[in-house]
């Protein structure tokens, strides 16, 4: 019983000398920042003072590793570690293989015992696709054409630049984000080709000696009047506008010349019916006036009453008038004396002149006394 409580104080001392040596080690060093690719290592340093019995290395305020003077404590197969001495002082360090992207966060190195730590930052960027849509192109020689370059999936978005690698007589290009997808980037690469050769995307990625490229191969051909390029190559903007302008004016004149053809058919359909009506009106009233005319002289005059139309009257007087002619033609037949001289005439019986007719067709006269 003795024994056991003369243990005690002994114990006592064991755990009051290792608070005292565990106090006196510290972190001398803490990690640093780092940017690593998607799929790489990134490694952490943490150098601390002799003594130190336990280290701890968390991510994201999440212990990951653990590490003892004589071994690590591994606890996912992605976070190991490595030793090192330099002079008295110890190097931890920890390394976490395939990194990936949720990865990005505070990486922290801390002591047991010790309410001191060290921290830094791990970036974590993704290196995406890289591509030229049409592949090989063909072009014409001496005609502008554009390229284009997309750079999708990356985290952050590249630099892009081009290495032509063809004789051209002007080249320029333009970059930026992707118009429907703020997540990709796109570079145009407008140029006027000359002869044959590559051309290559380069894309660097922000804060890292790494990039990524695609090269194509351009073959030129010869200008030939209605050929059109295997490659598709698309039209300047400058053509393109000027063949848009050039169409819409030439259908606004097409209806302009419609719109002017239908009223010179309307107007000329419109004169005919008014020369028409016009010719009318003036023969009705041509007529009109020669009928009132007529009505005018008959009314200022007296009619005749003894003119009488009818055919059979007619016919009695021609009758008439024949049987006359006839009695005096038998009169002077019998009459008849020998010739006494050119101054010695002779009447008929009773000294009657001598009555003759000359009948013609009838004729029907009205006769009207103007007053």
């Amino acid at each position: 019983m003795e024994s056991s409580w003369k243990g005690i104080p002994a114990t006592l001392v064991v755990l009051a000398g290792l608070a005292a040596s565990g106090s006196s080690y510290q972190i001398i060093e803490g990690p640093k920042n780092a940017t690593v690719l998607e799929g790489s290592e990134a490694r952490f340093n943490c150098t601390v003072s002799p003594g130190w019995r336990l280290i701890m290395w968390a991510l994201n305020d999440m212990v990951v590793l653990s590490v003892t003077p004589t071994e690590p404590i591994i606890t996912n197969n992605r976070f190991t570690s490595a030793s090192y001495q330099e002079g008295s002082n110890s190097i931890s360090e920890m390394i976490i293989h395939d990194v990936q992207l949720r990865d990005t966060g505070r990486i922290k190195c801390s002591l047991q015992n010790s309410d001191r730590d060290a921290s830094a930052f791990l970036s974590v960027q993704v290196m995406g696709e890289l591509l030229i849509p049409r592949g090989n192109l063909v072009v014409t020689e001496d005609k502008p054409c554009n390229v284009t370059c997309h750079a999708l999936g990356w985290i952050p978005l590249p630099d892009i630049s081009w290495e032509i690698g063809v004789p051209v007589s002007h080249s320029s290009y333009y970059s930026g984000l992707e118009p429907d997808d703020l997540q990709s980037a796109v570079s145009i690469l407008t140029f006027t080709p000359q002869g044959n050769g590559t051309l290559t995307c380069l894309a660097n990625m922000k804060g890292l000696n790494a990039h990524k490229s695609v090269t194509v191969n351009l073959t030129v051909v010869e200008p030939s009047w209605g050929s059109i390029d295997k490659a598709g190559t698309a039209l300047p903007t400058w053509a393109i506008a000027l063949l848009t302008v050039s169409l819409s004016l030439l259908f606004i004149l097409i209806i302009v010349l419609i719109i002017i053809f239908c009223c010179c058919c309307v107007s000329s359909r419109q004169g005919k019916k008014e020369s028409s009506y016009q010719s009318e009106i003036r023969k009705s009233a041509s007529v009109k006036t020669n009928k009132e005319s007529l009505e005018t002289n008959v009314k200022s005059g007296s009619e005749n009453n003894a003119y009488s139309p009818d055919e059979p009257r007619m016919a009695k007087l021609a009758s008439l008038a024949r049987e006359s002619s006839e009695s005096s033609v038998r009169e002077q037949q019998g009459n008849r004396q020998p010739y006494q001289g050119p101054d010695h005439r002779s009447l008929g019986p009773a000294g009657r002149p001598q009555v003759s007719f000359i009948m013609t067709s009838p004729k029907t006269v009205r006769n009207a006394t103007l007053v």
